[in-house]
């Protein structure tokens, strides 16, 4: 047992982002085929020593081929509390309680798909994918509507026919622009396809942009909350939790704090959020991660790939990154412009004024921010450079 699957440096190329160990990686499809086969040879002779002929006969029987052996119980747990432990009420099948609870799948779920908002995006952009997919083209799209929090993996369902009739590269950059008003609902954008971007103004829930593919999240206040005096966008959050978890690919502007896991798992997206809590960047493996003002703890823990950058002026940030695998330094040279263009793109995209400062005066802001990046991707990297700069030479 390695257990080196959260360090990048899987010795069999599983859980790895690494080519070269990926290239060790031998299984084949045909493989997992057989182990199935083989899981179902070794059930059927567990069923027949049992002396039952299927699953069926087998699901909710745990009262029949089962028992408490208090001989045990004695001699692998304290006897005082082991002779008053009853473990049978645990066995009672369910039938017995309520004759007419299912011990197993009988229904059919409705997921009500019929009446999703995702229907009258499908429907809206009928024309402009069809023209793509048969190699055309189309004027722009915006479809501005309001949301609630009952519109849940909006952009989903369109994502899906994108990716049917234009396979992998989607449609072309800002093809669809979805302008919603409101509270969206839980992984907004989930799987969200190149070429279509969703413009929120209010704010977002749990799980918003996860598993983004291409796609483009934009979450800002709306102008009922920016007329407050008090009111402090990058003070308050304005997405929920694990927003962008597993992201592959596409851009995330949030202009206010995100909750705890943000990017966790991200392997190819761009996000800048104003704040977050706990476990940012947990077992992220690349992409860019841009935070504009403070974290949480335990930032960075199993991140083995991708850049992350956090302002902290108050050089306070330190204490809440785990450092088991990364390391932290300046932003200079092209990492330096590299982060100047995500702020400018997050000054484009949501007017916030916490870009507009430090764009003001980016010389003297950039030395405010700290680079988040794991140290073996960082060597990678640098071998890659050296390489490069030798082929040139």
């Amino acid at each position: 047992m390695m257990r080196k699957c959260h360090l990048n440096t899987c010795p069999v190329g599983i859980a790895t982002q690494d080519p070269l160990l990926r290239a060790k990686f031998e299984g084949e499809p045909e493989h997992v085929i057989n182990f199935f086969f083989l899981l179902a040879e070794e059930m059927r002779e567990t069923l027949r020593s049992l002396g039952l002929k299927d699953m069926d006969e087998l699901v909710g029987a745990a009262g029949d081929v089962l028992e408490v052996d208090p001989a045990k119980l004695r001699a692998h747990g304290r006897r005082d509390k082991a002779l008053g432990l009853d473990l049978a009420p645990m066995l009672q099948p369910a039938r017995e309680l309520n004759p007419t609870a299912g011990a197993r799948h009988f229904t059919t779920q409705d997921h009500e798909l019929g009446i999703k908002a995702d229907n009258d995006l499908i429907e809206a952009a009928r024309d402009l994918i069809e023209a793509y997919g048969s190699g055309g083209d189309a004027p722009p799209l915006v479809i501005a509507r309001e949301t609630t929090n009952l519109d849940r993996t909006l952009g989903t369902m369109l994502s899906s026919k994108v990716s049917k009739a234009c396979g992998k590269p989607g449609l072309p950059d800002g093809a669809v622009t979805i302008e919603l008003t409101g509270s969206s609902g839980q992984s907004l954008g989930f799987a969200l396809a190149p070429g279509i971007t969703i413009e929120v103004t209010g704010d977002a829930n749990d799980g918003c942009g996860k598993g983004l593919s291409g796609g483009r999240v934009v979450v800002k206040p709306s102008p009922d909350q920016l007329a407050y005096s008090g009111f402090v966008p990058s003070e308050n959050v304005i997405v929920g939790n694990v927003a962008c978890y597993g992201a592959t690919a596409g851009e995330a502007f949030f202009r206010g704090k995100g909750g705890e896991r943000f990017c966790v798992r991200n392997s190819g997206a761009l996000a800048v959020v104003e704040g977050l809590g706990d476990h940012g960047c947990e077992y992220m493996t690349g992409g860019r991660v841009v935070v504009l003002g403070s974290t949480g703890r335990n930032f960075a823990a199993g991140m083995s790939g991708g850049v992350a950058y956090v302002l902290d002026p108050d050089r306070a940030f330190a204490d809440k990154c785990n450092m088991g695998m990364v390391e932290l330094g300046p932003v200079e040279g092209v990492y330096a412009d590299e982060l100047k263009s995500y702020v400018e793109k997050h000054l484009a995209r949501t007017e916030s004024d916490v870009a507009a400062a430090l764009l003001a005066d980016w010389d003297s802001a950039v030395g405010d921010f700290v680079r988040v990046m794991p140290t073996d991707y960082k060597a990678v990297l640098e071998r890659e450079m050296a390489e490069s700069e030798a082929a040139a030479a």
